[in-house]
Protein backbone atom coordinates (compact mmCIF):
# COMPACT_ATOMS: atom_id res chain seq x y z
CA UNK A 1 0.00 0.00 0.00
CA UNK A 2 1.35 3.50 -0.78
CA UNK A 3 2.48 5.46 1.56
CA UNK A 4 0.34 9.29 1.29
CA UNK A 5 1.20 10.84 4.64
CA UNK A 6 4.40 12.68 3.02
CA UNK A 7 2.96 14.18 -0.11
CA UNK A 8 -1.15 14.35 -1.32
CA UNK A 9 -1.97 13.62 -4.77
CA UNK A 10 -1.21 16.66 -6.11
CA UNK A 11 2.53 16.52 -4.77
CA UNK A 12 4.16 13.53 -6.36
CA UNK A 13 4.23 12.46 -10.41
CA UNK A 14 3.21 9.15 -11.18
CA UNK A 15 6.20 8.03 -12.39
CA UNK A 16 8.24 5.82 -9.53
CA UNK A 17 11.41 4.81 -9.44
CA UNK A 18 12.68 0.65 -8.62
CA UNK A 19 14.09 0.34 -5.31
CA UNK A 20 16.65 -2.10 -7.11
CA UNK A 21 17.40 0.90 -9.00
CA UNK A 22 18.13 3.29 -6.44
CA UNK A 23 20.16 0.89 -4.61
CA UNK A 24 22.33 0.00 -7.58
CA UNK A 25 22.90 3.41 -8.32
CA UNK A 26 23.67 4.45 -4.24
CA UNK A 27 26.35 1.44 -4.81
CA UNK A 28 28.40 4.50 -7.07
CA UNK A 29 27.48 7.24 -5.63
CA UNK A 30 27.59 6.79 -1.73
CA UNK A 31 28.69 10.69 -0.61
CA UNK A 32 24.61 10.93 0.76
CA UNK A 33 23.35 7.67 0.17
CA UNK A 34 21.72 7.58 3.25
CA UNK A 35 19.47 11.09 2.61
CA UNK A 36 19.08 9.76 -0.77
CA UNK A 37 17.44 6.73 -0.15
CA UNK A 38 15.53 8.29 2.98
CA UNK A 39 13.84 11.46 0.61
CA UNK A 40 12.51 8.73 -2.14
CA UNK A 41 11.44 6.04 0.45
CA UNK A 42 9.00 8.90 2.11
CA UNK A 43 7.87 9.72 -1.29
CA UNK A 44 7.10 5.79 -2.58
CA UNK A 45 9.77 6.14 -4.57
CA UNK A 46 7.64 8.69 -6.87
CA UNK A 47 9.74 10.81 -9.15
CA UNK A 48 10.95 14.43 -8.13
CA UNK A 49 12.21 16.10 -11.08
CA UNK A 50 10.82 14.29 -14.29
CA UNK A 51 7.39 14.74 -15.58
CA UNK A 52 4.86 12.40 -16.18
CA UNK A 53 5.44 13.21 -20.03
CA UNK A 54 9.09 13.15 -19.78
CA UNK A 55 9.78 16.34 -19.20
CA UNK A 56 12.52 18.14 -16.84
CA UNK A 57 10.30 19.95 -14.31
CA UNK A 58 10.16 23.63 -14.27
CA UNK A 59 11.92 23.30 -10.71
CA UNK A 60 14.64 21.06 -12.07
CA UNK A 61 15.91 23.77 -14.83
CA UNK A 62 15.33 26.09 -11.78
CA UNK A 63 18.18 24.33 -10.26
CA UNK A 64 20.19 23.28 -12.83
CA UNK A 65 20.22 26.92 -14.21
CA UNK A 66 21.21 27.82 -10.37
CA UNK A 67 23.99 25.30 -10.37
CA UNK A 68 25.21 26.56 -13.92
CA UNK A 69 25.04 30.46 -13.03
CA UNK A 70 27.64 29.57 -10.01
CA UNK A 71 30.33 27.40 -11.94
CA UNK A 72 30.06 30.15 -14.54
CA UNK A 73 30.58 32.96 -12.09
CA UNK A 74 33.68 31.51 -10.11
CA UNK A 75 32.40 28.51 -8.17
CA UNK A 76 34.52 26.05 -10.27
CA UNK A 77 33.58 23.05 -8.50
CA UNK A 78 33.18 19.41 -8.99
CA UNK A 79 30.14 19.69 -6.28
CA UNK A 80 28.77 22.52 -7.36
CA UNK A 81 27.52 20.83 -10.92
CA UNK A 82 28.95 17.34 -11.38
CA UNK A 83 30.40 15.98 -14.79
CA UNK A 84 27.75 13.10 -15.19
CA UNK A 85 24.84 15.64 -14.45
CA UNK A 86 26.15 18.22 -16.79
CA UNK A 87 26.50 15.66 -19.41
CA UNK A 88 23.07 14.67 -18.99
CA UNK A 89 21.84 18.09 -19.70
CA UNK A 90 23.57 19.18 -22.33
CA UNK A 91 22.44 15.90 -24.24
CA UNK A 92 18.42 16.58 -23.16
CA UNK A 93 18.70 20.25 -23.91
CA UNK A 94 19.75 18.93 -27.77
CA UNK A 95 16.99 16.49 -27.28
CA UNK A 96 14.71 19.51 -26.16
CA UNK A 97 14.70 18.57 -22.81
CA UNK A 98 12.39 15.91 -23.16
CA UNK A 99 12.84 12.09 -22.65
CA UNK A 100 10.58 9.66 -24.55
CA UNK A 101 8.78 7.70 -22.26
CA UNK A 102 9.93 4.21 -20.90
CA UNK A 103 13.61 5.59 -21.59
CA UNK A 104 16.11 3.96 -19.77
CA UNK A 105 18.34 7.20 -18.89
CA UNK A 106 15.26 9.09 -16.75
CA UNK A 107 15.71 7.05 -13.60
CA UNK A 108 19.62 7.77 -13.89
CA UNK A 109 19.04 11.67 -14.42
CA UNK A 110 16.24 11.99 -11.87
CA UNK A 111 18.75 10.07 -8.99
CA UNK A 112 21.55 12.69 -10.05
CA UNK A 113 19.61 15.85 -9.39
CA UNK A 114 18.91 13.80 -6.17
CA UNK A 115 22.80 13.24 -5.38
CA UNK A 116 23.67 16.76 -6.54
CA UNK A 117 21.25 18.31 -4.85
CA UNK A 118 22.73 17.13 -1.63
CA UNK A 119 26.10 17.94 -2.85
CA UNK A 120 25.22 21.45 -4.07
CA UNK A 121 23.42 22.10 -1.12
CA UNK A 122 25.79 21.28 1.43
CA UNK A 123 28.80 22.72 -0.57
CA UNK A 124 26.93 25.90 -1.12
CA UNK A 125 24.79 26.99 1.44
CA UNK A 126 26.15 25.27 3.84
CA UNK A 127 30.55 25.77 3.12
CA UNK A 128 32.87 24.17 5.12
CA UNK A 129 32.29 21.72 8.50
CA UNK A 130 32.43 23.28 11.60
CA UNK A 131 35.45 21.58 12.66
CA UNK A 132 36.93 23.33 9.47
CA UNK A 133 35.82 26.69 9.96
CA UNK A 134 37.24 26.19 13.83
CA UNK A 135 40.38 25.66 12.60
CA UNK A 136 40.16 28.69 10.85
CA UNK A 137 39.55 30.48 13.92
CA UNK A 138 35.76 31.00 13.63
CA UNK A 139 33.76 31.02 16.78
CA UNK A 140 30.27 31.88 15.34
CA UNK A 141 27.57 28.91 15.53
CA UNK A 142 27.39 27.50 12.44
CA UNK A 143 23.67 27.33 11.08
CA UNK A 144 21.95 24.37 10.77
CA UNK A 145 20.05 23.37 7.38
CA UNK A 146 17.65 20.31 7.38
CA UNK A 147 18.23 19.06 4.00
CA UNK A 148 16.17 16.71 3.03
CA UNK A 149 13.09 19.34 4.06
CA UNK A 150 14.75 22.30 1.59
CA UNK A 151 14.71 19.45 -1.25
CA UNK A 152 11.11 18.79 -0.38
CA UNK A 153 10.00 22.74 -0.52
CA UNK A 154 12.33 22.61 -3.80
CA UNK A 155 10.67 20.11 -5.50
CA UNK A 156 6.84 20.83 -4.24
CA UNK A 157 7.30 24.63 -4.69
CA UNK A 158 6.94 27.16 -8.09
CA UNK A 159 10.39 27.87 -9.12
CA UNK A 160 9.86 31.57 -8.22
CA UNK A 161 8.89 30.48 -4.80
CA UNK A 162 12.25 29.17 -3.76
CA UNK A 163 14.59 30.47 -1.40
CA UNK A 164 18.02 29.61 -0.82
CA UNK A 165 18.88 29.08 2.63
CA UNK A 166 21.62 32.09 2.27
CA UNK A 167 22.12 35.07 4.06
CA UNK A 168 21.23 38.26 1.90
CA UNK A 169 24.68 39.51 1.56
CA UNK A 170 25.43 36.37 -0.10
CA UNK A 171 23.19 36.72 -2.60
CA UNK A 172 24.63 40.35 -2.85
CA UNK A 173 28.28 39.30 -3.31
CA UNK A 174 27.39 36.35 -5.78
CA UNK A 175 25.80 39.25 -8.23
CA UNK A 176 29.38 41.56 -7.66
CA UNK A 177 30.98 38.49 -9.34
CA UNK A 178 29.01 38.78 -12.40
CA UNK A 179 30.24 42.16 -12.76
CA UNK A 180 33.98 40.99 -12.29
CA UNK A 181 33.72 38.72 -14.66
CA UNK A 182 33.51 40.33 -17.23
CA UNK A 183 36.64 42.79 -16.18
CA UNK A 184 38.53 39.82 -15.87
CA UNK A 185 38.11 38.96 -19.30
CA UNK A 186 40.15 42.51 -19.77
CA UNK A 187 43.36 43.65 -19.86
CA UNK A 188 44.22 45.03 -16.38
CA UNK A 189 48.13 46.78 -16.62
CA UNK A 190 49.84 48.18 -13.55
CA UNK A 191 49.35 51.83 -12.96
CA UNK A 192 52.37 53.71 -12.28
CA UNK A 193 53.27 57.31 -11.21
CA UNK A 194 56.37 59.52 -11.55
CA UNK A 195 55.29 61.42 -8.91
CA UNK A 196 54.17 60.90 -5.09
CA UNK A 197 50.61 62.55 -5.20
CA UNK A 198 48.60 64.18 -7.95
CA UNK A 199 45.71 66.50 -6.95
CA UNK A 200 42.76 68.25 -7.98
CA UNK A 201 43.45 71.03 -10.87
CA UNK A 202 46.94 69.14 -12.33
CA UNK A 203 47.16 67.42 -15.70
CA UNK A 204 49.39 64.01 -16.49
CA UNK A 205 48.77 61.02 -18.22
CA UNK A 206 48.47 58.84 -15.17
CA UNK A 207 45.59 60.57 -14.49
CA UNK A 208 43.70 59.49 -17.47
CA UNK A 209 44.32 56.38 -16.52
CA UNK A 210 42.77 56.55 -13.45
CA UNK A 211 39.92 57.87 -14.77
CA UNK A 212 39.39 54.85 -17.03
CA UNK A 213 40.22 52.21 -14.09
CA UNK A 214 37.54 54.03 -11.58
CA UNK A 215 34.91 54.01 -14.71
CA UNK A 216 35.29 50.18 -15.14
CA UNK A 217 35.14 49.82 -11.92
CA UNK A 218 31.40 52.08 -11.89
CA UNK A 219 33.30 54.90 -9.20
CA UNK A 220 33.58 57.46 -12.02
CA UNK A 221 30.20 57.32 -13.94
CA UNK A 222 30.82 58.97 -16.80
CA UNK A 223 34.01 58.03 -19.06
CA UNK A 224 36.38 60.83 -19.45
CA UNK A 225 39.97 60.28 -21.88
CA UNK A 226 41.29 63.63 -20.69
CA UNK A 227 44.21 64.12 -18.64
CA UNK A 228 43.24 67.36 -16.37
CA UNK A 229 42.22 65.88 -12.72
CA UNK A 230 38.20 66.98 -12.47
CA UNK A 231 35.88 67.83 -9.53
CA UNK A 232 34.14 64.42 -11.27
CA UNK A 233 37.51 62.37 -10.59
CA UNK A 234 37.91 63.81 -7.26
CA UNK A 235 34.69 62.38 -6.19
CA UNK A 236 35.18 59.39 -7.70
CA UNK A 237 38.37 58.85 -5.71
CA UNK A 238 36.89 59.20 -2.56
CA UNK A 239 34.35 57.07 -2.93
CA UNK A 240 36.53 54.13 -4.27
CA UNK A 241 39.14 55.09 -1.12
CA UNK A 242 36.19 54.87 1.02
CA UNK A 243 35.24 51.26 -0.34
CA UNK A 244 38.56 50.05 -0.03
CA UNK A 245 39.37 51.41 3.36
CA UNK A 246 41.53 54.33 2.66
CA UNK A 247 41.64 57.27 3.55
CA UNK A 248 39.47 59.13 1.52
CA UNK A 249 41.51 61.88 0.89
CA UNK A 250 40.33 62.55 -2.97
CA UNK A 251 44.69 62.46 -4.08
CA UNK A 252 46.25 59.91 -6.53
CA UNK A 253 49.10 58.02 -4.12
CA UNK A 254 50.77 54.98 -4.10
CA UNK A 255 48.10 53.50 -1.59
CA UNK A 256 45.45 54.45 -4.19
CA UNK A 257 47.50 53.03 -7.43
CA UNK A 258 48.25 49.93 -5.41
CA UNK A 259 44.67 49.20 -4.60
CA UNK A 260 43.80 49.60 -8.31
CA UNK A 261 46.27 47.66 -9.69
CA UNK A 262 44.44 44.21 -8.25
CA UNK A 263 43.09 42.73 -10.43
CA UNK A 264 40.19 41.41 -11.29
CA UNK A 265 40.66 37.78 -10.82
CA UNK A 266 42.40 38.49 -7.46
CA UNK A 267 38.92 40.05 -5.90
CA UNK A 268 37.18 37.20 -7.15
CA UNK A 269 39.12 35.53 -5.07
CA UNK A 270 38.55 37.34 -1.97
CA UNK A 271 35.15 37.57 -3.13
CA UNK A 272 34.80 33.85 -2.79
CA UNK A 273 36.68 33.67 0.52
CA UNK A 274 34.16 36.04 2.29
CA UNK A 275 31.26 34.02 0.47
CA UNK A 276 32.64 30.79 2.43
CA UNK A 277 32.46 32.38 5.25
CA UNK A 278 28.47 34.08 4.88
CA UNK A 279 27.61 30.55 4.46
CA UNK A 280 28.52 29.69 7.90
CA UNK A 281 25.99 32.69 9.50
CA UNK A 282 22.47 32.70 9.81
CA UNK A 283 20.79 33.32 6.71
CA UNK A 284 17.70 35.41 8.46
CA UNK A 285 19.78 37.45 11.31
CA UNK A 286 17.80 39.14 14.18
CA UNK A 287 15.59 42.18 13.64
CA UNK A 288 17.93 43.55 16.26
CA UNK A 289 21.79 42.95 16.21
CA UNK A 290 25.41 44.49 16.89
CA UNK A 291 27.92 43.23 14.23
CA UNK A 292 31.64 44.23 14.42
CA UNK A 293 33.68 43.77 11.32
CA UNK A 294 37.63 43.39 12.72
CA UNK A 295 39.07 44.39 8.42
CA UNK A 296 36.62 47.21 8.39
CA UNK A 297 37.22 48.30 11.76
CA UNK A 298 33.34 49.36 12.00
CA UNK A 299 30.40 48.38 14.55
CA UNK A 300 27.20 47.98 13.01
CA UNK A 301 23.77 48.79 15.01
CA UNK A 302 20.94 46.71 13.28
CA UNK A 303 17.18 47.72 14.15
CA UNK A 304 14.32 46.50 12.33
CA UNK A 305 16.37 44.33 10.05
CA UNK A 306 18.24 47.28 8.55
CA UNK A 307 21.16 49.24 9.31
CA UNK A 308 20.72 51.86 12.02
CA UNK A 309 24.09 53.50 12.54
CA UNK A 310 27.50 52.51 12.52
CA UNK A 311 30.79 53.76 14.11
CA UNK A 312 34.29 53.22 13.77
CA UNK A 313 36.10 50.55 16.48
CA UNK A 314 39.62 50.06 17.88
CA UNK A 315 40.20 46.04 17.27
CA UNK A 316 43.29 44.02 18.01
CA UNK A 317 46.63 44.55 17.17
CA UNK A 318 48.10 40.70 14.80
CA UNK A 319 49.28 38.78 17.56
CA UNK A 320 46.42 40.07 20.15
CA UNK A 321 43.54 38.89 17.55
CA UNK A 322 40.71 40.08 18.43
CA UNK A 323 38.36 36.41 18.47
CA UNK A 324 35.98 35.77 16.00
CA UNK A 325 32.82 34.51 17.45
CA UNK A 326 29.23 35.65 18.77
CA UNK A 327 27.25 35.93 21.98
CA UNK A 328 24.61 38.20 23.67
CA UNK A 329 25.30 41.73 25.61
CA UNK A 330 24.04 41.32 28.44
CA UNK A 331 24.92 44.38 31.25
CA UNK A 332 26.36 47.90 30.47
CA UNK A 333 28.81 49.28 33.01
CA UNK A 334 29.02 52.49 33.66
CA UNK A 335 32.24 54.17 35.17
CA UNK A 336 33.72 50.73 35.15
CA UNK A 337 36.65 49.51 36.89
CA UNK A 338 39.70 47.90 34.69
CA UNK A 339 41.13 44.68 35.94
CA UNK A 340 44.32 44.26 34.51
CA UNK A 341 44.67 41.39 32.57
CA UNK A 342 47.78 39.05 32.91
CA UNK A 343 50.12 39.61 29.99
CA UNK A 344 49.83 43.63 30.66
CA UNK A 345 50.70 42.56 34.48
CA UNK A 346 53.56 40.86 33.46
CA UNK A 347 54.93 42.97 30.77
CA UNK A 348 54.08 46.23 32.11
CA UNK A 349 52.88 46.86 35.79
CA UNK A 350 55.13 44.99 37.85
CA UNK A 351 57.72 45.75 35.87
CA UNK A 352 56.92 49.40 36.58
CA UNK A 353 56.14 48.81 40.17
CA UNK A 354 60.36 47.18 41.16
CA UNK A 355 61.55 50.32 39.58
CA UNK A 356 58.92 53.25 40.89
CA UNK A 357 57.07 52.47 43.41
CA UNK A 358 54.57 55.54 43.03
CA UNK A 359 53.34 53.99 39.46
CA UNK A 360 50.39 52.71 40.65
CA UNK A 361 49.16 56.09 42.50
CA UNK A 362 49.74 57.90 39.03
CA UNK A 363 48.07 55.40 36.65
CA UNK A 364 44.86 55.79 39.75
CA UNK A 365 45.64 52.32 40.25
CA UNK A 366 45.04 49.80 43.47
CA UNK A 367 45.82 46.18 45.03
CA UNK A 368 42.54 44.22 45.91
CA UNK A 369 41.87 40.48 46.74
CA UNK A 370 39.88 38.28 45.02
CA UNK A 371 36.60 39.50 46.39
CA UNK A 372 37.35 43.09 46.26
CA UNK A 373 38.99 44.01 49.86
CA UNK A 374 41.55 46.80 49.44
CA UNK A 375 45.46 45.57 49.82
CA UNK A 376 47.93 48.34 51.07
CA UNK A 377 50.83 48.32 47.78
CA UNK A 378 53.74 49.93 49.84
CA UNK A 379 53.64 46.54 51.97
CA UNK A 380 54.09 44.15 49.38
CA UNK A 381 57.62 42.66 48.44
CA UNK A 382 57.21 43.17 44.36
CA UNK A 383 60.50 41.77 43.79
CA UNK A 384 59.00 38.14 44.36
CA UNK A 385 55.79 38.73 41.98
CA UNK A 386 56.58 37.59 38.55
CA UNK A 387 53.22 37.26 37.44
CA UNK A 388 51.64 33.86 37.74
CA UNK A 389 52.49 34.08 41.34
CA UNK A 390 50.88 37.40 42.01
CA UNK A 391 48.11 36.61 44.56
CA UNK A 392 45.49 39.68 43.98
CA UNK A 393 44.11 41.91 41.14
CA UNK A 394 45.24 45.10 40.33
CA UNK A 395 43.18 47.55 38.85
CA UNK A 396 42.17 50.86 37.53
CA UNK A 397 39.50 52.91 39.25
CA UNK A 398 37.03 54.61 37.61
CA UNK A 399 37.34 58.25 36.21
CA UNK A 400 38.79 59.50 33.11
CA UNK A 401 41.91 58.19 32.31
CA UNK A 402 40.58 54.90 32.80
CA UNK A 403 41.78 52.43 30.40
CA UNK A 404 38.08 51.64 29.71
CA UNK A 405 36.71 54.95 29.29
CA UNK A 406 33.18 55.82 30.85
CA UNK A 407 31.61 52.95 29.69
CA UNK A 408 32.06 49.02 28.88
CA UNK A 409 29.26 46.39 27.36
CA UNK A 410 29.60 43.12 28.56
CA UNK A 411 28.32 39.82 27.03
CA UNK A 412 31.01 36.92 29.23
CA UNK A 413 32.37 35.06 27.23
CA UNK A 414 36.05 32.78 27.76
CA UNK A 415 37.58 34.94 25.79
CA UNK A 416 37.78 37.50 27.68
CA UNK A 417 36.57 40.42 24.84
CA UNK A 418 34.06 43.23 25.38
CA UNK A 419 33.19 46.47 23.72
CA UNK A 420 34.03 49.81 25.63
CA UNK A 421 34.64 53.10 25.48
CA UNK A 422 38.61 54.76 25.57
CA UNK A 423 40.75 58.06 26.93
CA UNK A 424 42.64 57.60 23.45
CA UNK A 425 40.29 58.90 20.98
CA UNK A 426 43.04 60.07 18.66
CA UNK A 427 43.16 56.20 17.48
CA UNK A 428 39.47 56.16 15.86
CA UNK A 429 41.15 58.76 13.20
CA UNK A 430 43.43 56.08 11.91
CA UNK A 431 43.35 54.49 9.05
CA UNK A 432 43.82 50.74 9.98
CA UNK A 433 42.86 50.39 13.80
CA UNK A 434 44.23 47.44 14.87
CA UNK A 435 45.91 48.67 18.51
CA UNK A 436 44.34 46.81 21.53
CA UNK A 437 45.22 43.67 23.09
CA UNK A 438 42.11 41.91 21.89
CA UNK A 439 38.96 43.86 23.56
CA UNK A 440 37.09 46.74 21.00
CA UNK A 441 37.16 50.51 21.81
CA UNK A 442 34.19 51.65 20.58
CA UNK A 443 34.37 55.63 19.46
CA UNK A 444 30.69 56.48 20.13
CA UNK A 445 29.74 55.00 24.04
CA UNK A 446 27.47 57.50 24.43
CA UNK A 447 25.17 56.44 21.90
CA UNK A 448 25.35 52.94 21.85
CA UNK A 449 24.47 53.12 25.66
CA UNK A 450 21.54 54.76 24.88
CA UNK A 451 20.67 52.65 21.97
CA UNK A 452 20.72 49.56 24.58
CA UNK A 453 18.83 51.36 26.67
CA UNK A 454 16.49 52.79 24.85
CA UNK A 455 13.29 50.76 25.69
CA UNK A 456 14.05 51.22 29.39
CA UNK A 457 12.72 54.09 30.39
CA UNK A 458 14.36 54.52 33.95
CA UNK A 459 17.24 55.64 31.55
CA UNK A 460 17.64 58.64 30.43
CA UNK A 461 20.44 60.78 28.58
CA UNK A 462 20.83 62.78 31.33
CA UNK A 463 20.77 59.64 33.85
CA UNK A 464 23.33 58.24 31.18
CA UNK A 465 25.78 60.96 31.05
CA UNK A 466 25.88 61.28 34.81
CA UNK A 467 26.48 57.47 35.32
CA UNK A 468 29.43 57.59 32.58
CA UNK A 469 31.05 60.66 34.39
CA UNK A 470 30.07 59.06 38.12
CA UNK A 471 33.30 58.24 40.57
CA UNK A 472 31.23 54.65 41.42
CA UNK A 473 31.31 51.71 39.36
CA UNK A 474 27.14 50.53 38.10
CA UNK A 475 26.10 47.84 36.79
CA UNK A 476 23.07 47.61 34.50
CA UNK A 477 21.16 44.28 33.36
CA UNK A 478 19.22 44.89 30.02
CA UNK A 479 15.79 43.85 29.52
CA UNK A 480 16.07 43.03 26.80
CA UNK A 481 19.80 40.88 25.66
CA UNK A 482 21.32 42.13 22.17
CA UNK A 483 22.95 39.51 19.98
CA UNK A 484 26.61 40.57 19.38
CA UNK A 485 28.48 39.34 15.81
CA UNK A 486 32.38 39.77 15.84
CA UNK A 487 33.04 38.74 12.28
CA UNK A 488 35.66 38.91 9.47
CA UNK A 489 35.05 40.03 5.95
CA UNK A 490 37.11 41.82 4.02
CA UNK A 491 35.12 41.57 0.99
CA UNK A 492 30.75 43.22 1.09
CA UNK A 493 28.18 44.96 -0.25
CA UNK A 494 27.52 48.07 2.03
CA UNK A 495 24.04 49.46 2.84
CA UNK A 496 24.13 51.66 -0.26
CA UNK A 497 24.74 48.79 -2.62
CA UNK A 498 28.79 49.25 -2.79
CA UNK A 499 31.51 46.51 -3.19
CA UNK A 500 33.43 46.97 -0.47
CA UNK A 501 37.19 45.62 -0.04
CA UNK A 502 39.50 45.35 3.44
CA UNK A 503 43.13 44.42 3.94
CA UNK A 504 43.58 40.61 5.52
CA UNK A 505 44.65 41.97 8.68
CA UNK A 506 45.18 38.46 10.55
CA UNK A 507 45.82 36.89 7.40
CA UNK A 508 42.52 35.23 7.83
CA UNK A 509 41.71 34.96 4.20
CA UNK A 510 45.59 33.70 3.65
CA UNK A 511 44.05 30.47 5.49
CA UNK A 512 41.08 30.23 4.28
CA UNK A 513 42.26 30.31 0.47
CA UNK A 514 44.36 27.32 1.41
CA UNK A 515 42.03 25.00 2.17
CA UNK A 516 39.90 26.25 -0.57
CA UNK A 517 42.02 26.65 -3.44
CA UNK A 518 45.11 24.63 -2.12
CA UNK A 519 47.76 27.64 -2.50
CA UNK A 520 48.08 30.62 -0.35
Amino acid sequence: MRDTSHYTQQEYIDLTLDSNTVNRFLETDTAYAEYIRDFYRQRDFHYAWIGNDGQLTEQAGNFINMMKADAEYGLHDSTVISKPLREMYDTLLMEGEKLRPGDKAAPTAELLLTAQFFAYGNKVWSGLTSDSAKSLEWFIPRKKINMESLLDSMVNKPASAFEEPVNKQYKLLRDQLKKLDVLEKMQWDSLKGTRKIYKAGEQDILIAGVKHRLHLLGDLAVADTSQLFTPALDSAIRNFQDRTGLKPDGTIQQSLLNALNITPKQRIRQILINMERIRWVPAEPPAKYLLVNIPAFKLYVYDNNQLDWSCNVVVGKPGANTVIFSNEVKYVVFAPYWNVPPGILVHEVLPAMRKNPGYLARQNMEVVTGSGGPVNAGSLNWSKYSGGNFPYIIRQKPGGHNALGKVKFLFPNEYNIYLHDTPSKGLFGENKRTFSHGCIRVSAPQQLAEWLLRSDSSWTKQKIVEAMNGSKEKFVSLKERVPVYIGYFTAFVDSDGRLNFRDDVYGHDAKLAATLFGSK
